[in-house]
């Protein structure tokens, strides 16, 4: 196991080696993995990564409502809702099971760590299966605002339709032609941004509604650029812009703003906005 381990591991024996001594090798029953354990195949083997030390990430999680079954929070730009990669005490879920005492505290939807606003939760594993069900047929009602350039030859309200397609490993998706549609946005002009706001940016800038019928991974951003309007902020669109994780000083300028659904365990109408207001400013 222990040659094995080293080899799936990209070859870091010494690191494997030390690991192993430590105890950090466990078997699914928990029985510690001995590097001369015979190679098991078909064998979950687990263990704790070393992690970075995470910057705290600046910004108010903002409760929107609490009850038994749910929770909304405001989400600040930059926090990662659950815990992945080089993000994990700094995530939502890992902050707010523990501030909050709820420990089996889990997301229903995605929200991007770079956007800012509403994020809906299940307080217990017992509710989710219900709550998830709402997403996966589209009877949750999301509205999204964006800050980006304003066109004037760009003819709105536009619903864009498209087949949009990202691959794991790369930073941007991508509109492939000709395939069938699997994403749906409702795009709606709400107001030009006064000459005299407090944006710091150059050229006529305007608030965009977003009503998206569809979820695909980064499918207002790939909407908006698609439509010559990159949102404000994009560190991926329509140029991968290199940016440090800890860098706080740009958030992307699009809001989770509002959500609506009927309560599929009593029967009530849900509606929730978020406090928060175009443009974000850093935090």
């Amino acid at each position: 196991m222990g040659e094995w381990l080293g080899a799936k591991l990209g070859g870091r024996t010494e690191v494997v080696a030390e690991m192993l001594s430590e105890a950090r090798f466990v078997y699914d029953d928990l029985r510690s993995v001995a590097g001369e354990d015979p190679y098991l195949p078909h064998t979950f083997v687990w263990f704790h990564r070393d992690l970075r030390d995470e910057v705290v990430v600046p910004g108010e999680i903002r409760v929107v409502h609490r009850d038994e079954r749910i929770l909304v929070i405001d989400k600040p730009a930059f926090l990662s809702t659950i815990p992945r990669g080089r993000h994990v005490q700094q995530s939502v879920v890992v902050r707010l099971r523990d501030e909050l005492g709820l420990p089996e505290l889990s997301p229903l939807h995605r929200l991007d760590r770079i956007t800012s606003g509403l994020l809906l939760l299940a307080t217990e594993k017992r509710w989710r299966g219900a709550y998830q069900v709402m997403f996966e047929h589209g009877t949750v009602r999301k509205t999204y605002r964006a800050l980006a350039p304003w066109r004037a030859d760009l003819e709105l309200p536009q619903t864009v339709r498209d087949h949009l397609r990202k691959v794991r490993g790369t930073w941007q998706g991508e509109v492939v032609p000709g395939a069938p549609v699997n994403a749906e946005t409702l795009v709606e002009l709400e107001e030009r941004v006064p000459d005299d706001a407090e944006v710091d940016e150059d050229g006529d800038l305007a608030v965009y509604r977003l009503t998206p019928r569809t979820g695909r991974t980064h499918q207002l951003r790939l909407h908006l650029h698609g439509l010559g309007i990159p949102i404000m902020g994009d560190p991926l669109y329509p140029v991968v812009r290199e940016t440090s994780l800890d860098d706080f000083s740009r958030p992307l300028q699009l809001l989770a703003a509002e959500l609506a659904f009927t309560d599929p365990v009593d029967g009530s109408a849900r509606s929730f906005a978020s406090s928060r207001s175009l443009p974000i400013p850093p935090p």
